[in-house]
């Protein structure tokens, strides 16, 4: 007991002071009159309110907007002050409160419940409205398929966008049971939390009924309905289902889907020794969807774009599929049953899943290698961010559900991960598991703070856990290792690993476990030697264990990656790795050394160019299709790098790039019948193809002509090549635009047909998108707009980019003022100048100086951009072709 109360004690220290705890006040002030619900607002509120029930009622006819009634059920503590329910841009006919009509006070954000109409106990209030249909991605939202014109609607709600579909109290500790009926068309199923108790004729179509669900935070209720494609499967112990546009249900493999539920929901079950406790198991393609997936309790929605293929999917692609099913089965114990009860927890539920999600991707499928696939995935774009100007803790407050994005990010997932990942190693796999058993069964059907979940593996571990939580929630940063040893006679005299901050401002030093790897190079290649698990803390730590053994070629200090640090390799081993990556049979430790090499170039200590002579001497080499994906991401990385360094490399870029091109293709003729690095090799081409022989193949493949035998020519690929034709303005490359649109006028026909127009090299094009993209009144999908953004400026158009370039920096705080969240995490991402010169990074930082009241998401974006506009510069700076 004294280490869990010792330990909460901490964390809920810790979390007062950063502001993630909020006392309601006596009297609270009334709620800000925006469009968002403040921390402080939603603790007053749930002090109040408790055990809700809502009754739903839709009607959905497949126009633009839909009708419904909700009625909510709920207990009040205290009815001596106004009571605010959430609901969205809708049009209300009707409402009751406690049986008595009365005119709502509505200001398109929330409604304002008078007290004299409260009571305290148990209240009922009624809300009959209309809405449109969001386009956006949130809400309720609606899409016509271009090819048959069938309308799909689908539900997402997280962070906080239920209250765009019904009335509620829109926060997760709030939750609540839900009873839901809808009318629809009579050729549309309709899909959520519980499996649908019966469905009638009606005028017009069918009535569906569902019976009340479990208690769920508002969140994670759902319900999507349209004429989807059903596929079922009942031979595991929980009903699945998969759901999809009958226009791509060609695109999907429900035998693949089917084998990764099956298999997940059996190792979930067996590792928290707690049931999957929602029945039944949807998941549902969906169309201009935000994300990749989401957690919907029961009914979760993937994005169309990441899982349909037409093709044979890849190893690359069956594994990303695994994944995600799998990471979002993780969330329906961590984060359904047990849901944090404000958004600074969210990054718990996505840590943990991300976590869980590569574990059984490793330990229940085919997929073994999965924690590598993390490691160069993943990791690395959290270890990117966390050296950043706007890395943050884990653990982050965040005042208001306008906030509740604004860490959403590699840290929140990956760092996050790879916390929970080495916590395990340091307490043990058993005691681990033991804890978050504990933690689920304790908390199930409940809101749970970060002190709950530390005080559960605390109990477990029998150890206090205070001082970790401290130095890796609370604390930003990312801690460099390095292994220092001396040898005499051919051994070991002395070692220890040494840990250090990233400066004054980051000093934390953590507690770690890692394994220090020793290798010997001999004949055979590069061979372990030696490995020790050790436990570090500290500066310095020595390891006497170690004295002895033979001096070795390269060090690893922490092989097989139990801990979350940047490696710093001593000389000797890193000359080991730039000479010998072809000698090491461990995929993962290759993986290790060719991101040294790779950090080393960002961190400016590597000339680009010598990376790329490392490139292309072992990549064609590489049979690890994991690794070499990677690999390949990195090479288009350089060559985008060399792109928008401009002029100056402008020899060497051609030269290097045709030395890429000639690799690629010779790769992709060599494949044969492995089509897996076939489309690897292949793609890879498409990406660096920028010489006009190299794209006359592209030319020639789209015309059916055998450049690589053997290879498939999709609908996919062939937009591929299009939009490349069309980016470098190839001879006829409109025409075959033309043509291709024709070809195919599907949803997603449709959206590569615009990515390949807005992309060429044309000022009067990037002007009419310009506008388009600012015009935030415009009839265009978000979607469209999203694409659209994504193709505007690649690094090659750094002149066209130039003609707009102080306009987009001048409007920012306009748009960001104007637009919601949603597009600005879009906006800001792909639309912010940055052009690889001292000047662009002159402009930028002027921007940031102009601007110091932008939102916070919008404000990250703008410091990103800068820094890694300062990195090009610095590395531009350091090759050595000059």
């Amino acid at each position: 007991m004294k280490t869990t109360m010792t330990t909460i004690a901490l964390a809920l220290t810790l979390a007062l002071a950063h502001g993630a705890a909020c006392a309601a006040p006596a009297t609270p002030a009334p709620r800000a009159e925006n469009a968002y619900l403040s921390q402080q607002d939603a603790a007053a509120r749930s002090a109040r309110v408790g055990n809700v029930d809502y009754t739903l009622e839709f009607a959905l006819t497949g126009g633009e907007s839909f009708s419904g009634t909700t009625t909510l059920a709920f207990d009040l503590s205290d009815a001596g002050q106004p009571l605010t329910i959430d609901l969205d841009k809708a049009t209300i006919a009707s409402m009751t409160v406690n049986g008595k009509a009365v005119a709502p006070r509505y200001n398109q954000w929330f409604i304002t419940l008078a007290p004299a109409d409260l009571k305290e106990g148990r209240n009922t209030v009624t809300i009959a409205y209309t809405r449109p249909h969001s386009t956006n991605g949130e809400g309720l939202h609606r899409m016509v398929d271009p090819v048959d014109g069938r309308v799909y609607t689908y539900s997402h709600f997280e962070p906080a966008a239920a209250h765009q579909m019904f009335a509620l109290f829109d926060q997760p500790d709030l939750k609540a049971t839900f009873q839901v009926s809808v009318t629809t068309p009579a050729d549309w199923v309709v899909s959520s939390t519980m499996r649908e108790s019966g469905v009638t004729e009606v005028a017009g179509g069918k009535r569906w009924t569902f019976p009340r669900s479990k208690k769920l935070s508002p969140y994670n209720f759902s319900m999507h309905a349209g004429p989807y494609k059903v596929w079922e499967d009942t031979s595991g112990p929980y009903p699945m289902r998969l759901f999809a546009r009958q226009s791509v249900a060609a695109q999907v493999s429900p035998k693949d889907w089917f084998n990764y539920t099956r298999r997940g929901l059996k190792f979930f079950d067996q590792y928290f020794g707690v049931p999957y406790q929602f029945e039944k198991y949807d998941q549902l393609l969906v169309p201009d969807f935000l994300y990749g997936a989401m957690e919907n309790a029961a009914a979760i929605t993937f994005g169309e774009r990441s899982f349909l293929h037409r093709d044979e999917m890849t190893a690359a692609q069956r594994e990303s599929l695994a994944g995600v099913i799998l990471h979002e089965m993780a969330h329906q114990w961590f984060g359904d049953l047990v849901t944090m009860k404000w958004w600074n927890g969210l990054w718990l539920n996505e840590s943990f899943a991300s976590f869980m999600g590569t574990l059984a991707t490793a330990e229940a499928t085919e997929f073994g290698n999965a924690w590598q696939g993390f490691y160069l995935d993943g990791k690395q774009s959290a270890y990117e961010q966390d050296q950043r100007v706007t890395t943050h803790p884990i653990e982050t407050p965040v005042p208001s559900t306008a906030n509740a994005f604004d860490n959403i990010d590699a840290i929140t997932y990956s760092k996050g991960a790879s916390t929970l990942k080495q916590l395990r190693h340091l307490i043990g796999e058993e005691a681990f598991r033991q804890g978050v058993h504990n933690y689920l069964v304790k908390y199930s059907y409940q809101n749970a703070r970060l002190d709950d979940f530390i005080g559960s593996l605390s109990a477990a571990a029998g150890r206090d856990l205070g001082a970790w939580t401290k130095e890796w929630l609370y604390e930003p940063g990312v801690n460099t290792i390095a292994a220092e040893f001396s040898c005499a006679g051919g051994k070991i005299a002395s070692f220890s690993v040494r840990q250090s901050a990233p400066g004054a401002a980051m000093p934390t030093l953590r507690e770690q476990r890692v394994q220090i790897g020793l290798f010997k190079l001999g004949k055979d290649g590069l061979a372990l030697d030696r490995n020790l698990a050790v436990t570090y803390n500290g500066a310095t730590t020595a390891v006497p264990e170690l004295a002895g053994a033979a001096c070795p070629d390269l060090v690893y200090p922490n092989y097989q990656d139990w801990g979350y640090a940047k490696v710093q390799l001593d000389k000797k081993s890193f000359a080991t790795a730039q000479t010998s990556l072809n000698k090491v049979d461990d995929p993962l430790l290759r993986s290790m050394l060719w991101q040294s090499l790779w950090d080393s170039v960002r961190d400016g200590k590597l000339p680009l160019n010598a990376f790329l002579t490392t490139v292309l001497a072992n990549a064609p080499g590489e049979k690890d299709y994991t690794l070499l994906g990677n690999i390949v991401d990195k090479t288009l990385q350089s060559d985008a790098y060399l792109k928008k360094m401009g002029p100056a490399v402008a020899a060497y870029r051609a030269k290097v790039g045709g030395q890429l091109e000639r690799m690629a293709l010779t790769a992709a003729r060599a494949a044969g019948a492995d089509k897996n690095f076939q489309r690897l090799w292949l793609s890879t081409y498409v990406g660096v193809a920028s010489s006009p022989a190299a794209l006359a193949r592209l030319a020639d493949i789209l015309d059916g002509k055998p450049v690589v035998p053997g290879l498939n020519v999709n609908q996919d690929l062939r937009w591929d090549i299009v939009t490349r034709l069309n980016r470098f303005a190839y001879p006829g490359s409109e025409a075959l635009l033309a043509a291709e649109r024709e070809r195919d006028k599907s949803d997603s026909g449709q959206a590569a047909a615009l990515a390949a127009r807005v992309i060429r090299p044309d000022a009067g094009i990037k002007a009419e998108w310009l506008a388009n993209i600012g015009d935030l009144q415009t009839k265009l999908p978000f979607s469209k707009v999203r694409a659209a953004m994504g193709v505007m400026y690649p690094a090659d158009q750094q002149a066209l980019s130039e003609l707009s370039a102080q306009q987009r920096l001048d409007t920012l705080a306009r748009l960001d003022q104007a637009a919601g969240p949603v597009f600005m995490r879009a906006y800001a991402g792909k639309m912010l100048p940055a052009t690889c010169t001292p000047a662009s990074v002159a402009r930028l930082q002027a921007a940031i100086v102009k601007f110091p009241d932008l939102s916070a998401g919008t404000k990250r974006s703008l410091l990103v951009t800068h820094q890694e506009d300062v990195r090009c510069v610095a590395i531009k700076k350091s090759m050595t072709i000059f």
